[in-house]
């Protein structure tokens, strides 16, 4: 009788934790900054990284209607991902906005020429150690998207931002805030998964989350895909809109 009361209890537990895994959940988030300009005042970003091998859900896509750009966050695929879904993933996102990528660890598994022309196709901003800037009225931002960890502090010092430019980077890596960058008002990660999977609290990564971080908001997703298992456990699976806004 004990086994069997062992035996559901492990079998509700990875219930709990396939769904956990599975969640298409928006982080809905407003940060005030007194460096936005005015024309930018309610921009809507949404974050979304780590995908891996999940198609993402209609319930996401619709949720995007009015989101001014999507950012992805790196690892939207692994190795044994068919192009198909990657393709369909993508044109999804890039019907409601504008797309920008920068790479994560397990991208390249899938060939990073597949990528590249699936980018090229549905008019995909790749961030390679490079920046965008995007243009409302006559005041601009720049998204500046790092692919590694090693040479960050070379790609930065190459843009010369102005220091009243309002600027957020995006990096895979949330070991990228622990650099001596100049300081971004906002910073975009993902790749540990928030630790996946998380017993008592602890998990073999920080756990997912907005912190302030040398001066700068720091926002490390759990992500929305999975590796290895396709389960979690207090860290579950996440997406985010971020709406930005002036502060008095």
């Amino acid at each position: 009788m004990f086994l069997i009361v062992i035996g559901v209890m492990f079998g509700i537990l990875l219930s709990y934790m396939f769904l956990e895994g599975n969640r298409n959940r928006i982080r809905k988030t407003t940060l005030s900054y007194e460096t936005l300009p005015k024309s930018f005042d309610g921009f809507r970003l949404f974050f979304i990284s780590d995908v891996h091998r999940r198609r993402i859900s209609d319930k996401i896509i619709q949720n995007l209607h009015g989101v001014d750009c999507i950012v992805i966050g790196g690892d939207l695929c692994e190795r044994g991902v068919s192009l198909n879904r990657i393709e369909e993933n993508i044109k999804q996102l890039t019907s409601k906005a504008p797309c920008y990528f920068v790479w994560g660890n397990n991208d390249p598994e899938v060939g990073k020429h597949h990528l590249k022309s699936i980018f090229n196709k549905f008019g995909v901003v790749e961030l390679e150690n490079d920046q965008e800037l995007l243009k409302r009225n006559k005041e601009f931002i720049s998204i500046v998207g790092i692919n590694e960890i090693d040479t960050a502090m070379r790609s930065i010092s190459k843009f010369n931002l102005p220091p009243d430019q309002f600027s957020i980077l995006v990096c895979h890596y949330p070991e990228i805030a622990e650099l001596p960058i100049p300081e971004f008002p906002l910073l975009l990660t993902g790749h540990t998964h928030g630790g996946q999977i998380r017993i008592f609290g602890y998990g073999i990564a920080r756990k997912g989350g907005l912190y302030k971080q040398n001066g700068s908001d720091l926002l490390i997703s759990n992500g929305y895909g999975t590796t290895a298992l396709p389960l979690r456990l207090g860290a579950p699976a996440e997406t985010h809109i971020l709406t930005l806004m002036c502060e008095d």
